[in-house]
């Protein structure tokens, strides 16, 4: 009961706290009509990759250019950066009901946790000293929060203590991937998610389209079946309930499977795509939409005026 207080407290601090910030649905008044807007303006070279969403109207994104985190209110669309960059990437992001960011680091080898209304790091990790690496998208379990790395066969573990509390710096967890995984050439580890019933994970390989489950207390894996079907440039993933949705990112789509309890096997829902759509790298859900951020990856260099936005679109399963 203790716990449950914490996190409705914390909850609510969020939405005060942010309430009369700029950006937030009480400072901006929208109207109706401009309620909700289905595309997010983000910064000028952002270079947006990340996405997440808690119970809290508020978008978080990352910053591959420098690492900084961009926080966008869903009612009006306004936002701002709230948390300047290290100047390594920012990655795939998660939140928790503490209103902690877990902020996959990307080139940089390392994950970081940041208080997401003040913008304060909170713990840094650094999971890898030299490269190759890229920490690359992050999943938050009850008692560890897992990262992946798209240049090395293994996860990178966070042991929550009680009420949360996080490890010290070097007390992560390094957990090779074995089994069904094979490590090649090109993007690897990429999005991570839990199975429906919570005792494993998986993990989609981008190089191969292949989806894995992954025994979390040994680091054994398993190829999901899904039907014959290939995620090819799968990238960012997302469960809800039984379904999982998975991004391709320069193919424009997301595909939703429905899985079964286990996550050993899934089956083809349907596949969407959206003229809006410049490369798509994850996804996250609010109410009975999906938002997706627009890395373009087919703009380099990106000179000061490129444009970057995220795009709405129906939640179109589960």
């Amino acid at each position: 009961m203790r716990n449950r207080r914490r996190t409705a407290i914390a909850f609510i601090g969020l939405i005060a706290v942010l309430a009369g910030q700029p950006g937030s649905a009480a400072a901006s008044a929208p109207t109706p009509a401009t309620c909700f807007p289905t595309t997010l303006q983000l910064p000028d070279n952002f270079l947006p990759e990340g996405i997440t969403i808690g119970r809290a109207p508020f978008a978080f994104f990352g910053s591959r250019a420098d690492g900084s985190i961009y926080r966008a209110n869903l009612v009006t669309g306004e936002g701002k950066v709230f948390s300047r960059g290290p100047g390594t990437p920012s990655v795939g992001l998660k939140i928790d009901e503490r209103a902690r960011l877990f902020v996959a680091g990307g080139s940089g080898g390392d994950g970081r946790v940041v208080h997401a209304v003040t913008g304060e790091i909170l713990a840094s990790y650094k999971f890898v000293q030299a490269p190759p690496t890229f920490v690359n998208d992050v999943v938050i379990t009850p008692n560890a929060v897992w990262f992946t790395d798209s240049n090395n066969p293994a996860l990178y573990k966070l042991p929550l203590g009680r009420n949360g509390k996080l490890p010290a710096p070097d007390k992560f967890v390094r957990l090779p991937l074995t089994g069904a995984f094979v490590q090649g050439p090109g993007t690897n580890a990429n999005g991570i998610v839990r199975t429906p019933d919570g005792r494993a994970l998986l993990v989609v390989q981008s190089n191969t389209g292949l989806l894995f489950r992954v025994n979390p207390a040994t680091g054994v894996t398993t190829q999901v079946d899904l039907g014959g079907e290939i995620l090819t440039n799968g990238d960012g993933l997302l469960l809800r309930d039984r379904t999982l949705y998975v991004v391709q990112n320069r193919l424009n789509l997301v595909a939703a499977f429905t899985l079964n309890s286990a996550g050993t096997s899934g089956r083809l829902i349907k596949k969407v795509t959206d003229p809006r759509f410049d490369v798509p790298t994850t996804v996250a859900s609010f109410g009975d939409r999906l938002y997706l951020p627009n890395a373009r990856f087919r703009t380099p260099p990106a000179p000061p005026e490129t444009t970057f936005t995220a795009v709405a679109i129906p939640r179109f399963a589960g």
